[in-house]
């Protein structure tokens, strides 16, 4: 990544002017079949609320800013509700098609690592279809290994894939 993209990006936390946005984002990647188990187009009005599950100082719910643009938006929600899993969270990552191969994904999830013991992080996991093998690739890079793998447990479009399941210790 060039010194000159790395000045113009800018992490922060999502706001509700943030949200259509993002959903344009998420709607893209249901599209593709690549990314997320959702099947059908999300509207802003039925993701309101999702924005306010998430705690700035818990589990945020960040955006990347490029030129006063959206290029993408990362997800840290609690893994499973038990107690025990409390320091185990799930990162979800979307990035925008027009701000692809910029390093958008990889400063979020740097972003993410950075911070995970100031949000009380002890395990990141990732679940990513085993065909998306950009992000699999990506989460690799940065010191994610596969931690397991659930064969055949989603139908995109008749086509069975399976998920991986890939993690990292803080």
């Amino acid at each position: 990544m060039s010194a000159l993209v790395a000045e113009e990006m800018k992490i922060r936390d999502a706001v509700e002017a943030d949200l259509s946005a993002i959903i344009d984002i998420y709607n893209v990647a249901i599209a593709t079949r690549m990314s997320t188990a959702q099947l059908e187009p999300v509207t802003v009005e039925s993701r309101r609320r999702w924005l306010s599950e998430h705690s700035p100082d818990r589990r945020p719910f960040w955006v990347t800013e490029i030129d006063g643009q959206i290029a993408g938006w990362l997800t840290i929600k609690s893994f499973l509700p038990r107690c025990a899993y409390s320091g185990t969270v799930e990162l979800s990552v979307y990035v925008s098609e027009k701000f692809r191969r910029r390093g958008v994904g990889r400063a979020l999830l740097e972003e993410t690592i950075a911070r995970a013991t100031q949000l009380e992080i002890i395990a990141m996991v990732g679940l990513i279809f085993a065909h998306n093998e950009p992000s699999l690739k990506l989460f690799k890079r940065l010191g994610f290994e596969r931690w397991g793998l659930l064969p055949r447990v989603a139908q995109l479009d008749g086509i069975e894939r399976d998920l991986t399941i890939v993690g990292r210790h803080v």
